[in-house]
């Protein structure tokens, strides 16, 4: 298999995901029933009007709604900053609420003429904001490899398993952390706003889904190992993913095809553990994301990269991905 692995733009559902009945885990029985706000093929006008619904919903049970449309200042301030091969890189501070500030590793690349592309980088479990660029972690350095071609690219901490602020819910302080990042790199004068993206491996492909779903100025989004059901994540996971009224909502595909018709990479590895993020499942979640591109007339902008390693990034792909739909090209 190449390093670019395989591109599958166009997955049939496997028979055994047709009904909740013949799922092939008892498990997987009454899920439909739980979700009331599931996809289902419908006209353009219908399909932009579910997912208006579904993020107002979801912004309500992830306890944001209240955030929503408030001017909250940044005051960024630089902590610190080094020179790095091709950008410079800034340890920043902003505000993400009114009463709470978050820490950012913000790059900027040397010599790059703006408008320029700018990419919100995700960690998972057990990492933090800068192991996005370690090019010898599971991550293989997919920040870092931006940075140097030419991207503006931002990380923040999103691993924490303590709620900061009374009130809110861990997935929705997660959540407005990134979206935070977002309002960051869009404020720079250097960062064309029509191409801001974000990738994330884990707990990050997690991260990135929700704020491609939730976050409409994301143009281009890869989640990598993390395409699957929410029944596969009830056993062997971290509940961390879960909150009061999500499982009655939705599944993880109703959320990723709130990106549609935007553009969207997969990531699934062949060597994922059978309790892990499968490809038998990862297909079938993408067989229940496809319907919603073709109803926006943009079949093409979803795909699930297969690719033959384990719980990791495939960086050829997400490369050629993020120059395709960003021009963040190889200089």
């Amino acid at each position: 298999m190449g390093r670019i692995a395989m591109i599958i733009l166009a997955l049939a559902a496997p028979a055994w995901a047709a009904t909740d009945e013949g799922r092939g885990d008892g498990a997987q029985a009454g899920t439909t029933a739980m979700r009331r706000m599931r996809y289902t093929s419908r006209s353009r006008g219908e399909a932009l009007a579910w997912q208006k619904e579904v993020r107002e919903q979801l912004f309500e049970a992830l306890k944001l709604d209240d955030l929503l449309g408030r001017k909250i200042d940044l005051k960024a301030k630089v902590l610190s900053s080094k020179a790095c091969d091709g950008y410079t890189e800034q340890e920043v501070e902003i505000n993400s609420t009114p009463g709470r500030r978050i820490k950012v590793v913000l790059t900027m690349p040397k010599g790059e003429e703006p408008p320029l592309a700018a990419v919100v980088c995700i960690h998972g479990h057990g990492g933090n904001r800068h192991v996005v660029y370690d090019r010898t972690s599971i991550y293989k350095g997919f920040a870092a490899a931006l940075a140097a071609r030419g991207a503006v690219t931002i990380s923040t901490d999103v691993g924490q398993h303590e709620v900061f602020e009374k009130g809110r819910l861990l997935m929705g302080e997660r959540l407005w952390d990134v979206m935070r990042c977002v309002d960051y790199v869009a404020s720079l004068p250097q960062v064309d706003g029509s191409r801001i993206g974000c990738a994330g491996l884990s707990l990050g492909g997690e991260m990135a889904m929700w704020l491609g779903a939730m976050d409409t100025r994301i143009s281009a989004e890869v989640s990598c190992g993390f395409l699957t059901v929410m029944d596969q994540m009830e056993k062997n996971h971290c509940m961390c993913w879960k909150f009061p009224g999500l499982r009655e909502l939705v599944d993880y595909a109703d959320i990723y095809a709130l990106t549609a018709p935007r553009a969207l990479q997969c990531q699934n590895g062949l060597k994922e553990g059978k309790t892990q993020f499968t490809v038998p499942i990862a297909r079938q979640a993408l067989s229940e994301i496809q319907p919603i591109y073709r109803d926006l007339g943009r079949p093409d902008n979803v795909e699930l990269c297969v690719h033959g390693g384990g719980h990791e990034v495939d960086l050829p792909a997400l490369l050629a991905f993020f120059e395709k739909h960003l021009g963040i090209a190889a200089r």
